[in-house]
């Protein structure tokens, strides 16, 4: 268990260290092709480190507003809370703050940069459709993803792939709406458009590659460690069943989140995405679990 909390420690400088170099190089083809000279490098460096700060500080609430989840209200789903509370005391944690997300596909993640701010949101379809000791299987699974630090680092990847996305969209409609100079002036002639194309192509590659890095072990230890909690695999392993059979797909759901959730929220019908899905098999972890 410590040996992943220190691991995620590391992958989470790698993963920074990593984003700042990819969006200093794009700088610096921007600079060549628009002929901004350093200035486009130096631009391109402070925008990764506000957005490195902002994922670090603030990621959490981006990836809930981009989830379109709410703060759970006074007395709605009261057994959610006290299951949420209950788990909390017994993994030795504070109390996350507990969030909902108006979807009835049945879905669930946790954010948060540490445990002292720590959020786990869960669709409504969710809470509807499990049973109380599924529930509390699939609550025990985000609250280990709390105390392994899983957290930070799903949080800081969702808002360093969602801008590097962001990066490739905007070159690529420079491109196509003539921002880029085909001249020989910056240095690369003809082969700007060229270039536009590879980035915007590569660009969303890298930024699934990054979301790669996200171990499918993760699951495996929050699954193991989350039967360990409640002392009941049947719970979580009944929860995930459900989930491999639920066919609502979650509207709020993006590439840049979709590794956040308990399971891939893109369904069946989705190959691309399930092709690159961060997730390990669901029938893998279900069988774990029943022979834990």
């Amino acid at each position: 268990m410590y040996e992943q909390i220190a691991s995620n420690k590391r992958r989470t400088v790698v993963l920074i260290i990593l984003f700042v170099a990819i969006v200093i190089g794009i700088g610096y083809i921007f600079s060549r092709l628009y002929a901004l000279g350093p200035f486009g490098v130096i631009g391109a460096g402070a925008f990764a480190f506000i957005m490195t700060f902002s994922s670090y500080y603030y990621g959490d609430k981006i990836v809930l507003k981009a989830s379109r989840a709410r703060p759970l209200e006074h007395n709605e789903y009261p057994y959610l809370d006290n299951t949420i509370e209950g788990l909390a005391i017994a993994a030795g944690i504070p109390k996350p703050k507990a969030y909902i997300i108006d979807d009835m596909a049945a879905n669930a993640f946790a954010t948060g940069r540490n445990p002292e701010n720590a959020v786990i949101a869960v669709t409504k379809g969710l809470v509807e459709k499990m049973d109380r000791q599924e529930l509390e299987g699939v609550i025990a699974h985000e609250m280990s993803h709390i105390k392994n630090l899983d957290i930070r680092l799903m949080a800081i990847v969702s808002v360093l792939v969602g801008m590097i996305i962001l990066l490739a969209d905007w070159f690529r409609y420079s491109m196509w709406f003539g921002g880029i100079s085909s001249d020989d002036d910056n240095g690369l002639g003809g082969a700007a458009v060229i270039i536009g194309i590879i980035l915007a192509v590569l660009a969303p590659i890298f930024a699934m590659l990054i979301q790669f890095a996200i171990s499918r072990r993760r699951e495996y230890l929050a699954d193991a460690s989350g039967a360990m909690l409640t002392r009941y695999p049947e719970g979580l392993a009944g929860a995930l069943k459900k989930l491999a059979t639920d066919t609502k797909q979650l509207k709020a759901a993006s590439n840049a989140t979709a590794h956040l959730f308990i399971t891939n929220p893109f369904k069946k019908g989705f190959a691309v995405s399930n092709m690159f899905s961060t997730h390990p098999p669901i029938e893998e972890r279900i069988k774990r679990l029943e022979e834990m």
